[in-house]
């Protein structure tokens, strides 16, 4: 059970004070927006590469951006320990996961809430992590969408089915009140942006999010 902090809530004036603040962190999840296929903008390879060199947990960078065949190697390249593209926004899915493998990354692909995991059944042994959005791509702070949970499920019993290590990533209003219902699904990999850096104390929201998954994955 790994709990990937979004710095999409934190303050990006001083975003190394802000991963700093979450040494339990099993990875950073840097949302990385185009305003074209999402209606949002944070930043690219460049402020991730400073990101990179600010801290010692690794990057999981998610590329919700156009032309994620073109644009995303060049994130393994910026730093990234994992990179994650939408399969709605790649030509050629199969290519890009091996061509991220090979220079040195984890490769992991996401899927709207509405995008169905079913067709991609065939392709698990090429990814080292799946993304199930529970939430609408684009914006931190969003309401987690229940009806996500039964494609967890489906996920998580293809992966098993096929004997595969991919992790199974949950991304979009994850917080105390919803993670144990992922982790019940089978998700095993949590993004949590606002309910990491809303916290008093975010490194312990990290660890009470770990806890919580755990013991729902242990139930």
């Amino acid at each position: 059970m790994q709990i990937t902090p979004s710095i999409l809530n934190a303050d990006f004036a001083a975003l190394g004070a802000e991963v700093a603040r979450i040494p339990s962190a099993d990875w950073i999840h840097v949302d990385v927006m185009d305003n074209h296929f999402v209606p949002n903008l944070t930043f690219g390879p460049t402020m991730v590469e400073a990101i990179s060199r600010s801290t010692s947990v690794p990057l999981d960078a998610h590329l919700m951006i156009e032309n994620a065949d073109r644009e995303a190697p060049a994130y393994v390249e910026a730093g990234c320990g994992s990179v994650t593209f939408h399969v709605e926004a790649t030509k050629a899915p199969v290519r890009l996961a091996r061509e991220i493998r090979a220079k040195g990354a984890r490769a992991s692909m996401a899927l709207k809430p509405a995008t169905p995991i079913e067709p991609y059944e065939d392709m698990l042994a090429e990814l080292d992590m799946v993304l199930l959005m529970t939430v609408e791509p684009g914006f931190g702070g969003q309401k987690f969408l229940d009806l996500v949970l039964p494609k967890i499920r489906r996920a998580r019993s293809m992966m098993d089915k096929h004997g595969v290590e991919t992790w199974l990533q949950v991304d979009g209003g994850v917080s105390l009140e919803t993670i144990e219902r992922c982790a019940e699904a089978g998700a095993d990999v949590f993004v949590a942006g606002s309910a990491v850096y809303s916290a008093d104390d975010p490194d312990a929201m990290v660890n009470a999010l770990r806890d919580k998954a755990v013991s729902a994955s242990d139930a």
